[in-house]
């Protein structure tokens, strides 16, 4: 009975200690988050670099770190700096009458009147909807400047979060396997499950920021280079906008340049139009199917709905970090079903992804 209850105790302390730890770590969960998808994203080079230079860990780690600053870190911050540079300039033009947001619809409505037919059939007021796109636009405006002067004031907390999760990534590269094999020991789920849920979660952190991070950057460049060779205002801040969509499954660049081209139509740039939407479809709406299945592979692949509900509700969840949280839990939540289903009622598993049906 004594045993018993010093057994209850410590595992209730162990709990609770547990939680404050977390609590404790909460302001700095995304540095750290980050700091794992670095350190397992390049681990392959580490390998490669040790199996080059031989067991030397604090070297090649600080190295394979360095060629993450230089390959992703830095590139990144430049790209943003510029991103919030072209966003105010927009926010000014805006505020000043340069751009009003509401003669852009209105000169839809008047080039498509087919258009404000189908409207009214739903009755939806085109003034409406024209005063509720200047105020869309005014907000967003607002808020990319509203952000821009917060980043601007906290760009010593950034700057520290940014050295905070590079220095915990330089660890984490270091000593990732022993605290892996730790882990495996600790955890009380039994040592081949918690290498499959380890291998998953590794598995779906390289496919989410390979695939789903690099093809949003390609499709990104390729919307901002057309909207810049076709003279179309701000190509680096739509984008970064579209770079930013294309994260989200299902919708994609296309809300950026698709609207665009309609503008184009509707002021008589036939040509430009023209060439706008089938550089989206056939450039830019590829690039996802070309090299998705490349970086990513379909071992790791989740279903497309689920997808996009939990990448959607990731971003609901932790901001625009979702993108890689909404994946790995889904992915997580499978696998744990995946072992129930197998260890517990003796089923066949599910696959993460259901085979077509057979015509």
């Amino acid at each position: 009975m004594s045993e018993k209850l010093e057994q209850s105790t410590f595992l209730i302390t162990l709990a609770l200690v547990t939680v404050v730890f977390g609590l404790l770590m909460m302001p700095f969960w995304a540095p750290l988050l980050w700091a794992v998808i670095i350190a397992v994203l390049f681990h392959p080079m580490q390998v490669w670099l040790e199996g080059r230079w031989g067991r030397r860990p604090n070297l090649t780690a600080m190295t394979t770190l360095v060629a993450c600053m230089v390959l992703v870190v830095l590139p990144i911050l430049f790209l943003f700096g510029s991103f919030l540079q072209q966003a105010l300039a927009v926010y000014q033009q805006i505020e000043s009458g340069e751009i009003q947001p509401g003669n852009y619809v209105e000169r839809v409505r008047q080039a498509f009147p087919a258009v404000q037919d189908l409207l009214e059939r739903f009755d939806i007021d085109v003034n409406s909807l024209r005063e509720n796109a200047a105020q869309a636009a005014v907000v967003a405006s607002q808020f990319l400047a509203r952000n821009a002067l917060a980043f601007g004031q906290g760009t010593f907390g950034f700057v520290l979060q940014v050295a905070l999760m590079l220095y915990v990534a330089f660890f984490l590269l270091r000593d990732g396997r022993v605290l892996i094999d730790q882990l495996i020991h600790a955890l009380p789920l039994g040592d081949e499950r918690e290498r499959l849920l380890f291998q998953k979660f590794a598995e779906v952190a390289r496919a989410t920021v390979k695939g789903n991070l690099l093809v949003a950057i390609v499709q990104g460049m390729l919307g901002g280079l057309i909207f810049w060779i076709l003279g179309l205002p701000a190509p680096l801040l739509w984008g970064v906008v579209m770079t930013v969509l294309s994260l989200i499954p299902a919708v994609g660049a296309g809300l950026v340049w698709l609207p665009a081209a309609i503008y184009l139509y509707a002021i008589g740039s036939w040509v430009s139009a023209t060439v706008l939407i089938a550089y989206g479809v056939l450039i830019i709406g590829l690039a996802d199917n070309v090299l998705r299945p490349i970086l990513v592979g379909r071992d790791t692949k989740l279903p497309d709905w689920m997808v996009l509900l939990s990448t959607l509700g990731g971003i609901v969840m932790v901001g625009i970090s979702g993108f890689v949280v909404g994946p790995l839990i889904a992915v997580l939540f499978v696998a744990f079903w995946q072992i129930f289903s197998r260890e517990f009622n003796h089923a066949t598993s599910i696959p993460l992804e259901a085979s077509p049906p057979e015509d």
